[in-house]
């Protein structure tokens, strides 16, 4: 049964990577309507099978299963493997993300339909499934190394999909460069796991972690370090890369040059939760690191308040939304500083749900606008767009936390939890996450506000044509919907509040860092939980944030131009987006590149042609103008050579040199 629940396991890894290869091979000789019937069918399939293995891991409770697929690499005492690891936190994973995409696939038939690169979109979307399923998969440091650096690669191909327009192809770039840079931190990492542990699986490395809590390494001269701080620092800089937390995240507003359904993919399921996923999964390390924990949270904080601020200012429908996701990322890193790793999992399910959602509504209304995203030019579009407002008005209210909506319950518990913590910075992380409960609001219902209500500011030619979107992208907005709604309600109590835990012994977290043990006595059960939201400060901050939205929107041109003046340089911040880009910019970029032509010239221009290449040929030249000269033809000329170094050689000998 083990090596059958196995099988599977690996099917749905394989499938969409079959379809992957179908539709990239041979899309071409097979068609458009063969190609996305083909790679919709391997991941329902593939979703299927991740439910049917969610039914027997969690709901069954069934054992872990662990299994060799075949043996990649074995050097001396050491072993690669393609290994698989299905236990409760990765079979909840599966689901998600087999889910996601398979509503993204469809979706794709309806958004994508004109587009030249039809075929080769449906390919790079279920490669990116595929590399994202092998990496919650894994069973070792490698593999899932592996599958990291597939979705890295992945989303450059994705996000630059329209290579043509130079914003995309900056965009894809800025996206790859951005996380090879951390993962400079996650390949040391891997490193330091080896050295130490002598084995890159993860349950060896973790019955072994008594063993190395004592060790320590020097990185500075005179300065002793904790192996499993330093491990557990450079594997979170490795995840603030893929889930964009500050000063890591300036690539994944600029993913939006991509076309909507990826958007959806890498913000709702895919790529940027990889991070979370990573630390979640290797929880039993971070245990063993308050300085780690704390600088998880510190990062996550900030990234939660910051990013979010942003989202008020930009009119772009897409970059707002692609804010919203860093702020969530940040919640999601506040509760895996503070300990609480199963309501980081359970935030990344319910945001996985309304984030696709309203990636996906605001892809059914610039389709509908052709391919206008600028909010300031939509207006009035709820009667036009009944099922695409009705949809985004749940993912607005579930990001916005308000009961009984799914996002509600995971966050709220992420604030809470918070709370509890006694992990440094743990007060800061509070206060960001309540700025938060009252920001998340004021930017959702801004977009909700200014594209769905008010006048009409679309073109002439716009209004004649608006119309609700083709059922091909209804339906999964439909589909999402509903888990939006639910699953916050249905989920709390088993994956936070239960013992054991949904998440089971997939997660390790020390007595004296089980913030959700504590908050557990608190516990009444999901309907008494909304029905005492308004007892809470949240709850009135996600309304106050509501009410703002909808103040602001009745005067949103006159009040944008009084903050301007009024507010000219914290709006110049905003604007400027802390100023990080431009430091990317002036110092990275700019700064690379006047070394680079520094070094051009002394180095290359100087000394290589200069002194090596030119220099040794001048050498030459003069040696043998010198050596020409000694050739006289003189027989006495080369008779006194001979005898004053005979003579040199005779005073060398008798000398005793």
């Amino acid at each position: 049964m083990e090596n059958q629940l196995l099988s599977i396991a690996l099917l749905v890894m394989l499938l969409p990577l079959v379809g992957a290869m179908t539709t990239g091979l041979f899309g071409k000789y097979i068609g458009s309507r063969a190609s996305h019937s083909i790679a919709i069918a391997l991941v329902g399939a593939a979703f299927i099978l991740a439910c049917y293995v969610f039914a027997r891991i969690v709901i069954l409770g069934e054992p872990t299963i662990e299994g060799l697929v075949y043996r990649w690499v074995a050097s001396g005492a050491f072993s690669f493997d393609i290994a698989l690891l299905v236990d409760r936190l990765s079979a909840t994973m599966i689901v998600i993300v087999t889910f996601i995409s398979f509503a993204v696939h469809i979706y794709t038939v309806g958004y994508m339909a004109n587009d030249p690169g039809y075929q080769r979109f449906f390919s790079y979307v279920s490669l990116f499934t595929f590399a994202m399923l092998t990496l919650v998969l894994a069973n070792n440091f490698l593999l899932m190394f592996f599958g990291w650096e597939g979705v890295g690669l992945v989303s450059y191909l994705l996000i630059g999909f329209w290579f043509k327009r130079e914003s995309a192809a900056i965009g894809s770039l800025k996206a790859f460069l951005v996380n090879r840079v951390s993962d400079v931190g996650f390949i040391l990492a891997i490193a330091a796991v080896l050295m130490y542990f002598n084995t890159l699986n993860y349950l060896d490395v973790f019955k072994n972690i008594h063993a190395v809590t004592s060790k320590t390494m020097m990185i500075f001269p005179g300065v002793e370090s904790s192996v499993i701080t330093v491990i557990c620092v450079l594997l979170f800089i490795g995840a603030m890369g893929k889930s964009a937390q500050v000063p890591l995240h300036v690539w994944l507003p600029e993913s939006m040059e991509g076309p909507t359904p990826i958007s959806a993919l890498i913000h709702a399921a895919t790529m940027v939760t990889a991070g979370i996923y990573m630390v979640a999964r290797l929880s039993p390390l971070f245990e063993y690191s308050p300085a780690a924990l704390s600088l998880v949270l510190v990062i996550g904080a900030t990234t939660c308040l910051f990013m979010g601020l942003l989202a008020v200012f930009h009119h772009d429908i897409k970059r707002v939304i692609a804010y919203s996701t860093l702020s969530q990322l940040g919640y999601m890193t506040i509760a895996l500083g503070a300990s609480a790793y199963d309501a980081a999992i359970f935030h990344l399910l319910t945001h996985a749900f309304f984030k696709a959602l309203l990636f996906l509504a605001a892809g059914s209304v610039i389709v509908a606008l052709h391919h206008e995203q600028d909010m300031r030019r939509m207006g009035g579009l709820a009667s036009r767009m009944p099922i695409t407002y009705l949809t985004f008005a749940i993912g607005a209210f579930a990001v916005a936390a308000i009961p009984p909506f799914s996002g509600f319950y995971s966050k709220d518990a992420i604030i809470e939890a918070v709370h509890l913590s006694t992990v440094p910075g743990a007060s800061y992380a509070s206060f960001c996450a309540m700025a938060g409960a009252f920001i998340t609001p004021l930017y959702i219902f801004r977009v909700l506000f200014l594209t769905f209500h008010g006048q009409s500011r679309l073109d002439a030619d716009q209004a004649k044509h608006v119309q609700e979107s083709p059922w091909v992208i209804l339906i999964p907005l439909i589909a999402l919907a509903i888990p939006s709604i639910i699953t916050g309600g249905i989920l709390i109590g088993p994956m936070l509040f239960a013992s054991p835990r949904l998440l089971g012994d997939s997660i390790k977290v020390l007595t004296q860092h089980d913030v959700l043990l504590r908050l557990s006595q608190e516990y009444k059960g999901a309907q008494a939980m909304a029905l005492e939201a308004t007892r809470h400060l949240t709850f009135w901050l996600a309304m106050s944030g509501i009410v703002t939205a909808w103040l602001f929107n009745l005067q949103a041109a006159r009040l944008a131009e009084w903050c301007k003046k009024r507010f000219a340089w914290p709006y110049w911040v905003m604007v400027r987006k802390y100023g990080f880009d431009d430091f990317n910019e002036i110092i990275i970029v700019q700064g690379t590149r006047k070394l680079g032509q520094f070094f051009y010239a002394i180095s290359d221009l100087i000394v290589i042609d200069g002194l090596i290449v030119n220099g040794s040929g001048r050498f030459i030249r003069w040696f043998a103008n010198f050596a020409r000269r000694m050739q006289t033809g003189f027989v006495y000329h080369y008779a006194l050579v001979m005898v004053l170094g005979l003579a040199f050689f005779l005073g060398w000998f008798l000398l005793g040199f």
